[in-house]
């Protein structure tokens, strides 16, 4: 199985936000969930996500692929608590 840490739409029409989650690489966008490992919410500005570095770090050691976005988000997390 090829996991993907990957973002799940959750919210309403003009309200939206994501879960930043584990899934089965090959399941829809908003299948099955092996773990939330995080949030983003695009309408707020300024530091609008919440990342689990050490969740994260974890799932990659075990072969999970990041999409561009949630690597985007690691780099930054791993940033400010370092």
């Amino acid at each position: 199985m090829s996991l993907a840490i990957r973002l799940k739409r959750m919210g309403g029409k003009s309200k939206p936000f994501f879960r930043v989650v584990v899934v089965d690489s090959r399941k829809k966008r908003d299948g099955r969930v092996l773990e939330y490992l995080g949030t983003y919410r695009p309408v707020e500005s300024g530091y609008n996500f919440d990342v689990k570095v050490d969740k994260i770090e974890a799932w990659i050691s075990k072969g999970a692929a990041m999409s561009n976005t949630v690597a985007s988000f690691y780099r930054k997390a791993k940033k400010t608590t370092s």
